[in-house]
């Protein structure tokens, strides 16, 4: 499941690496084109109006999204998320390509057909030429359970130590999977930490125009304490988005992995049979 080439040719390397920069690009780009016109077009309409208005605004707009995100640390909370699901794609994408192969007959047992250990290699090497011819099916888990579970099988004379390769070779992939999203943990907690810089950043800048706000001009420091403010909310919201993706991707593994033993046990350990002293004997005669 998790491709043993760690090269920057791997998939591995390049999908999260090409991700960052793809998010740069296109969350720059809508904020050039949509986010940065329409939020200062928006703030001058509502200067405009409270300069008109004697009294003030007769009411409080809601203020749209592309205003609540139209600053510098938004803007990187919105592509370190969008980064985060790129590579949470990635990983269900993977992940329904193993899923198909379950529906594959990798063992083909007749009724009533039970694999004893002398057939155990010969049902190994046939298994194993036709994964290597086909290129989609290596590295995926559950042709290396069944490999896996047919040689320790032949090797040990052993139905549970067959069992026990198949569990294995999913706990190992199953922790390789859960190592695998060690980059979406980091984004989750990002997300938030930007936030935080963008409320320090705002609330210190909101501080210089102390001295503006005791005369009675408090617009630096409200613009000020909005970006403050913005960072964090922003930051929470889309942390709270992206860790929900990744509790699906999450538990989906998960469950991708019991199921995989499951096909193991009903498909192949449970045809397994040892035959008796009785039972060898019996053949040859």
């Amino acid at each position: 499941m998790i491709s043993r080439n760690k090269g920057i040719l791997s998939l591995e390397f390049l999908v999260p690496n090409i991700g960052l920069i793809f998010a740069v690009v296109v969350v720059h780009w809508f904020y050039a084109a949509v986010v940065t016109p329409r939020a200062t077009n928006w703030l001058i309409e509502r200067d405009v109006k409270a300069a008109h208005s004697e009294n003030g605004p007769k009411e409080i707009e809601d203020r749209p999204y592309y205003v609540v995100i139209k600053d510098r640390e938004p803007k990187w909370e919105v592509i370190f998320c969008f980064w985060g699901m790129i590579v949470l794609s990635y990983k269900f994408i993977q992940l329904n390509k193993e899923r198909r192969l379950l529906k594959h007959d990798f063992i083909k047992v007749q009724p009533g057909e039970r694999i004893i250990p002398e057939d155990a290699l010969d049902r190994y090497k046939e298994l194993k030429a036709v994964v290597d011819r086909e290129p989609k099916w290596h590295e995926r888990l559950l042709p290396e359970c069944l490999l896996a579970a047919l040689y320790r099988f032949h090797a040990t004379n052993s139905v549970q130590e067959a069992a026990n390769a198949v569990k294995e070779r999913a706990e190992l992939t199953g922790d390789q999977l859960d190592s695998s999203l060690s980059l979406v943990r980091y984004i989750a907690w990002a997300i938030p930490a930007i936030g935080f810089i963008g409320t320090v950043r705002g609330i210190g800048d909101a501080l210089s125009f102390a001295e503006q706000a005791i005369h009675g001009d408090v617009s630096a420091v409200t613009k000020n304490l909005g970006i403050a403010f913005n960072s964090t909310f922003v930051g929470l919201m889309l942390c709270i988005v992206l860790m929900y993706v990744l509790h699906i991707v999450q538990s989906q593994q998960e469950a991708f992995i019991i199921e995989t033993q499951r096909f193991c046990r009903d498909k192949l350990v449970e045809v397994m049979k040892v035959p008796t002293k009785d039972e060898t004997a019996g053949s040859y005669t």
